[in-house]
């Protein structure tokens, strides 16, 4: 190779896969609205449509990240706005207690991300997504861990 010539790393060929829960009612209406709206935004989240942020069990991020995420994204509704009353808080709060979990888990914060979007803010979806997956391209491939496959043999054994 040519001593002029920039080697690669993986990292430049690295594309993240993104988990992303969406609120029924709000966020994954947005997603649908940027989506009727022909709004580009990259194609590494694969959408979770949930009732409710709220009933995003923390196992579910767990999971995700344990089965080859990543990075997880979870929208719901703006606070005060939510279908259930208070499903967002419930969200909320369970993501400041993951937020800790994955730091002692050697996860970086970068990969984890809660945010406030209305069915009416699809511009919102497309600039988050594209954010969050220039982020976790920064940071690399997420490895700790068990990889997928020892994870489906522990489950299959038990």
């Amino acid at each position: 190779m040519p001593e002029n010539q920039p080697t690669s790393s993986l990292s430049d060929h690295f594309e993240p896969r993104i988990v992303a829960f969406f609120c029924n009612w709000c966020t994954y209406l947005a997603a649908d609205l940027a989506g009727t709206s022909r709004m580009k935004y990259a194609p590494n989240a694969r959408v979770i449509r949930v009732m409710c942020s709220g009933r995003v069990d923390p196992q579910f991020v767990l999971d995700a990240f344990a089965h080859g995420a990543d990075g997880v994204f979870i929208g719901g509704c703006h606070p005060g706005d939510c279908h259930y009353q208070e499903g967002n808080y419930k969200a909320l709060r369970r993501y400041h207690l993951l937020k800790r979990v994955l730091k002692e888990m050697g996860i970086e914060e970068e990969r984890f991300r809660l945010e406030w979007i209305s069915a009416a803010e699809g511009d919102r979806v497309r600039s988050t997504i594209n954010d969050m997956v220039e982020k976790v391209r920064a940071l690399g491939p997420l490895d700790w861990g068990l990889r997928e496959e020892e994870v489906l043999a522990e489950e299959a054994a038990a």
